[in-house]
């Protein structure tokens, strides 16, 4: 299973999570983002990969577990 997680400590607020997966991703009211389901669905990693590649604060991470 792949696990998603955000350090909102890093996150600048670009939004570039959002905008690649709304689904998986979204911002609080100061932009700091929110992992909205921390288990993306297999069709969903491509996605996921590239939302943690876009983050200009790294604040976005993969792993399997």
């Amino acid at each position: 299973m792949t696990h998603v997680a955000a350090d909102p400590d890093r996150c600048i607020g670009a939004g570039r999570c959002v905008s690649i997966a709304p689904a998986l991703f979204d911002q609080t009211d100061d932009g700091e983002v929110v992992v909205l389901r921390s288990s993306p669905d297999r069709e969903e990693l491509p996605l996921v990969r590239e939302a943690v590649d876009l983050c200009p604060g790294r604040a976005l991470s993969v792993s399997a577990d």
